[in-house]
């Protein structure tokens, strides 16, 4: 289910519930501004910190539906006074969200979407099939690679995946700084990946599971083809590699989900990606 999606099951389910954004940060604060949750009678949509904070919006906004009122606004120091320690001081702007802004919503999570950065999966064996379930619940676009269309079939539904006779091409076509892991069930086939990965300098994460044993075939193989010695500092070899030796497949998974987070999020800071604020003068009355 995208997030569009489970936005319009629960307005489908709540059809009085309350728009909260953190319309200003001061300090540390566990979100950053721009960030909403939605409050209904029965449920909530998406979190703004949760802590003391959150259980204090969501009480102030069961209060505005239960008196049939339509905005508020909050400005809370994040201190000891509510039992949190951040030290900083947000303000959390509420309002009913009439149809105009349920649009403006939907409109603003389609939007993050289709900024997100995508990451190639390239195999779906043990460590593959892992990595795939970890990074599926993160804001990134994801696609499994793999020639075995049974190990393709083992991913658990959502995942994206596709079958291809020459997982190489897709790295030629893929759009613009995406992110590649390479871990299919042929070293041959790692080698010819990772040669177009990096060959396209726009990708924040290249890496390769394997041993330094491996990098140092790689190495001597994609030098002895053509390949730029200055590009072999930008592959990671072996992925997860914190893990000090560590084999299990959910251990290397983890690692190498973390390892592509941390360098997608260094692209998106360098050009300002961020929360999309809702637009603002939406509210209404019930």
């Amino acid at each position: 289910m995208t997030a569009a999606t489970a936005l319009e099951a629960f307005f489908a389910a709540n059809p009085d519930a309350i728009a909260c954004e953190l319309t200003s940060v001061r300090g540390s604060s566990p979100r950053e501004q721009g960030t909403f949750m939605l409050v209904g009678l029965g449920a909530i949509y998406g979190t703004i910190g949760g802590g003391a904070l959150e259980y204090m919006v969501i009480d102030h906004a069961r209060r505005l539906i239960a008196e049939g009122r339509a905005e508020e606004a909050m400005d809370v120091p994040l201190g000891p006074a509510i039992g949190q320690c951040c030290g900083g001081r947000v303000k959390v702007g509420l309002r009913y969200a009439n149809p105009a802004l349920r649009r403006a919503l939907l409109a603003r999570l389609v939007a993050e979407k289709a900024s997100q950065s995508h990451v190639y999966v390239f195999g779906a064996g043990h460590v593959g099939r892992v990595l795939a379930q970890i990074l599926s619940l993160l804001p990134i676009k994801l696609e499994v690679i793999d020639t075995r269309q049974e190990e393709l079939d083992s991913l658990p539904p959502g995942i994206a995946r596709r079958r291809v006779a020459m997982p190489e091409a897709v790295v030629r076509s893929a759009p613009f700084g995406s992110a590649y892991v390479i871990l299919t069930h042929d070293h041959a086939l790692d080698f010819m990946i990772a040669s177009e990965a990096l060959a396209r300098v726009d990708s924040p994460y290249v890496g390769m599971v394997g041993s330094l044993t491996k990098r140092a075939k790689f190495s001597s193989w994609y030098l002895e083809h053509g390949g730029d010695r200055a590009a072999l500092d930008r592959l990671i070899l072996p992925i997860g590699a914190q893990g000090l030796g560590d084999k299990r497949p959910g251990v290397i998974a983890a690692l190498a989900a973390a390892e592509v987070m941390v360098q997608i999020g260094g692209r998106e800071a360098s050009v300002g990606h961020g929360s999309i604020p809702i637009k603002q003068g939406m509210a209404s009355g019930f």
